[in-house]
Order: structure tokens, then C-alpha cells, then sequence
């Protein structure tokens, strides 16, 4: 049978809410900053699924500094999406739109696909965000336990660095959440040029399924 996602609603939830999910669920299996959190919950009120905004590390970023020539606004990273595997495969398109909407405008969101896990950004194509190209150079750090890391912000904290190999940058894609015509000024002035979308196959990380706990229904 069919499923409809107009049975499940979108609202906005407590971050404390999403940790289970980034740290068991998600790929990077740690936290982040986190401003605004949505979920997607079924007609009994489950959790199937999170996604985060909160402000990109880089504080240029915070205020379209490194987004835009002239215009300052608020600038957010759409840093976690979360999905039960049992869910519809259009459910992150219909997530995403649906949370975007709740969020204040005008605001820039960016957001990164990560290619050393063959992500493509799909999702972002299929909900219109504008791609602006490669990140800058990636390395990956390695640590005397064995551990990885592939953020050069903290590695100081994580013990001292055995070896450091390149890796595949990220894909940067840029959404612009304002009226019309504020939209296209903005396009305008963007630093970066559009470029068209990459493509490729992508490859999905494996992941279980959390179930819904009394905690996730802690709405705001």
C-alpha cells in the first residue's frame, strides 16, 4: 500500500532530542551545532526522522561574509538529515521543504554532500538548492589509537597526528530562503559561481532504525 507523507507532520522539536539520533544513526557519529531542529513524526506521534540547522563553524560564514559581495543575513547550515530507512525514498525532499518553510527569512542555508561517501547531493538537486562547486582541499588525520578524523578544526584535542592523507573535498550547495525578488538580488551577489549539479551513483551508508521513545515526543 501507498504511503502519503501528508499522514506524517513536520514540526519543530527540542535539540536535546536529536542526540541519539546523530550519534547512533547518523554517519559522523557526533553532534553539532544546532539552532533549529525539525522531525517528522507518523499519525501516533513517532519520530521517523531529524534534521538540524545550526551556524557553520566558520563565524564568516554566520553572516553571508563568505556567501555574498554586499548583503549581510543569516546563515545557517543544514548540518544533519536523518531518515528512518522504513520511510518513502522521497521523504528527505518532502522533510527538507517542509522545515525549510519554518525557518525565519531571509536566511542562506549551505550545506555539504560528502563525496568520500558517495554522496552526490541528490536530495539538495531535487529540492532546487543552487551548487557552487568543490569545498577547498580535505585531509584525513590519523591518530595514534588508530582513530580518524577529517576536520582540521580540534584535531589538537585528539592526540598527536600520525599521518595525513588527501581526500575528496565536499560539494557545496547553497539555498537562498527569502521572497522572489530579495532571492534573485541575492543570486546576484554570490561570491561563487552556480555551476551545474554533479552527478554519479551514489551509495547509501548502512544504518538501524531508532524507535520511538518517550523523550522524542518532547515537542516544542
Amino acid at each position: 500500500m501507498a504511503v502519503d507523507l501528508y499522514d506524517y507532520k513536520v514540526d519543530q522539536i527540542k535539540k536535546e532530542v536529536c542526540h541519539e539520533w546523530l550519534l547512533e544513526k547518523h554517519y559522523a557519529g557526533r553532534l553539532c551545532i544546532i539552532t533549529y531542529a525539525f522531525g517528522i513524526m507518523d499519525a501516533n506521534n513517532k519520530l521517523e526522522g531529524v534534521i538540524t540547522f545550526g551556524y557553520p563553524p566558520n563565524k564568516s560564514y554566520n553572516n553571508g561574509e563568505c556567501l555574498f559581495h554586499e548583503a549581510r543575513i543569516t546563515t545557517l547550515e543544514l548540518n544533519r538529515l536523518v531518515i528512518n530507512s522504513t520511510m518513502p525514498k522521497n521523504t528527505a525532499s518532502y522533510f527538507i521543504t517542509r522545515a525549510i518553510k519554518m525557518l525565519p527569512r531571509p536566511m542562506a542555508l549551505v550545506s555539504y554532500a560528502d563525496s568520500n561517501y558517495n554522496h552526490h547531493g541528490y536530495v539538495y538537486q531535487a529540492t532546487n538548492w543552487l551548487y557552487t562547486g568543490e569545498s577547498n582541499t580535505k585531509y584525513r588525520y590519523t591518530f595514534e589509537d588508530g582513530s580518524t578524523f577529517d576536520i582540521h578544526r580540534g584535531i589538537d584535542k585528539k592526540g598527536k597526528v600520525v599521518s595525513k592523507e588527501k581526500i575528496k573535498p565536499t560539494l557545496r550547495y547553497i539555498f537562498i530562503h527569502a521572497g522572489k525578488r530579495q532571492r534573485q538580488k541575492l543570486i546576484k551577489d554570490m561570491k561563487w559561481e552556480l555551476v551545474p549539479y554533479p552527478k554519479g551513483m551514489n551509495v547509501n551508508y548502512e544504518c538501524k532504525d531508532i524507535d520511538a521513545v518517550e523523550r522524542q515526543r518532547q515537542l516544542f
